[in-house]
This record gives C-alpha cells, structure tokens and sequence, in this order.
C-alpha cells in the first residue's frame, strides 16, 4: 500500500512541475522564426526620421505658399548647406528679415542626422554648398524647387516644389530634376 501511495505521489507531483526542455525549446525555435521574418520588415528610425523630415518640409513649403499669397506677406526659406539647417524668416516692406511670427514656421527643424543633400532652382541651378534662399512671394513659390534630402541611413527623399500652384510632391529616392 506504500507503495502505491509514493506512485501516485510522484506522478502529480511530475505534472505540476512545469513545462519539460522540449516544450522549452520548441518554444524558442518558434519565437526565433518569427523574429527572423518580422524584424526585417520594420522599418528603421532613421528611415522613419528622414520621411518625417521630408514630409514636415513639404507642409512648411505649402503652407508658406498659401500664406504668402492669401495674407500678402513675403516669406524667405534660407538653407544652410554646410551645417544642414533650415529656417524662415518673414521679409518686411523694407526688404529687412526677421523671425517668422507664425507658430508652425517658427518651430520647424529637421530630424536628427537629416540632412539637405543639394538644392536645385530654375533660375541658380544646382547647390551642394553655401547658403541658399528661396523666396515666396505674393503669387507663392516664384520658380520650381527640387530639394535633395539625405538621411543618415543612407535613405534619399526628394521634394519637388511647382511654383505658382502650391503643389509640393515627396518622392522616394533621389530624383533628378525634371523641367
């Protein structure tokens, strides 16, 4: 009678012990397969700063286009090529630039390790260095914009800007321009 007592006592006591090394194992294989194939699907951050990045400069340059000509006030867009930055500033009656009062012009900045790769205007050509302004005015945007962003990744946005209509385009890649 001991004896059957110690069996039974044995046998619960294996089931409630818990999961075996095969159950663990087979587990692990399954969770590492399914990393395999969605981790590579993800997108990077860098990728998402840089379409980020592009699509906040597409709004900035519309938005400056509909309000120059519906408010008749004359915005400058000024690109730093060497140290990446970008910035607006509004141009008084008297041709001098201050700060942009508007609260959606005056806080906008590109990502970090966003950078813009080379401009290229109608009337300039293209620009990989320097300073570069371009200037709305009463009717908008006076010449057609393309604007070559660069990511720190690697990854490449191109902005095609049309003057007079307000419409901006964001194309993956580096596009060259079109005329």
């Amino acid at each position: 009678m001991t004896r059957t007592r110690y069996s039974k006592f044995n046998t619960q006591n294996r089931l409630a012990s818990g999961f075996t090394l095969i159950e663990m194992v087979v587990v692990i294989v399954i969770l590492s397969m399914v990393a395999l194939l969605v981790i590579p699907r993800l997108p990077s951050t860098d990728a998402v700063r840089l379409k980020s990045s592009a699509r906040s400069l597409a709004s900035a340059i519309r938005y400056m286009g509909d309000r120059s000509v519906t408010a008749k006030i004359h915005y400058r867009l000024l690109f730093n090529l060497g140290d990446g930055s970008v910035s607006v500033k509004k141009v008084t009656a008297d041709g001098e630039e201050v700060a942009a009062d508007d609260p959606l012009l005056s806080r906008f900045a590109l990502a970090d390790g966003v950078i813009i790769e080379d401009i290229r205007i109608s009337s300039l050509g293209k620009l990989a260095e320097g300073e570069v302004n371009v200037d709305f005015g009463a009717a908008g945007l006076a010449e057609f914009l393309t604007i070559h962003m660069k990511g720190a990744g690697g990854g490449r946005f191109t902005l095609l800007a049309y003057p007079n209509s307000g419409k901006v385009r964001v194309l993956d890649g580096y596009r060259e321009w079109e005329s």
